[in-house]
């Protein structure tokens, strides 16, 4: 898998659960997700409105990303990417950070100027939180695609260390955590899994 551009929506996937990953990546198990279908329709039916530029993509062979921002924001001073999420509990995940984080580093790398904050709107509660992009998020996602570029067939990352991700995660069925934490233990030792066979 060396040098393949990562996509950066792969990095929200990546962070909440590296075997999830691996196993949307490599196989084909994607399923029909409401939540992926209800995203693609929402992305459909938007519009374009004041300043706004709606799905921009971009790659960068120098950071190893691609991707599609949802919204850039051209009516400040700056210019701010958008990453719009569904987040029925009007919250949003450290895993959608990094996905910002990504896609201000293609942004920057677009422009050759500083991108230092993005946005994430979550349109179930018509809310939008500007999110600052600091060092650690740029180093986090820089290290992020050096994995998922070593990542092979052959080797299945650990079992979450969080066992409540597993339960409405389409993958589920392939992954078969508690199945694993049953047949080979060792595997579960140390993620929380032990403790729910």
């Amino acid at each position: 898998m060396t040098d393949e551009l990562v996509n950066v929506s792969d990095l929200n996937q990546f962070s909440y659960c590296q075997r999830r990953y691996w196993y949307l990546h490599f196989y084909d198990t994607r399923g029909r997700n409401y939540k992926r279908v209800e995203g693609k329709t929402k992305h459909e039916n938007q519009s374009t409105r004041g300043d706004w530029i709606n799905e921009l993509y971009l790659e960068s062979e120098d950071l190893g990303l691609k991707g599609k921002i949802d919204i850039l924001d051209l009516e400040s001073d700056q210019v701010v990417p958008i990453e719009r999420k569904r987040a029925e509990s009007g919250d949003y995940y450290k895993s959608d950070e990094l996905q910002l984080a990504g896609y201000c580093m293609l942004l920057e790398d677009y422009l050759n100027e500083p991108v230092r904050q993005g946005a994430i709107y979550l349109y179930e509660t018509d809310q939008r939180m500007h999110i600052p992009i600091t060092d650690s998020h740029r180093e986090t996602v820089r290290e992020q695609i050096e994995t998922i570029q070593s990542m092979s067939v052959n080797s299945v990352p650990p079992l979450t260390d969080n066992p409540k991700k597993c339960e409405s995660c389409s993958a589920r069925e392939y992954c078969m955590p508690e199945e694993t934490a049953i047949l080979e233990p060792e595997k579960a030792r140390g993620t929380g899994w032990e403790d729910e066979v």
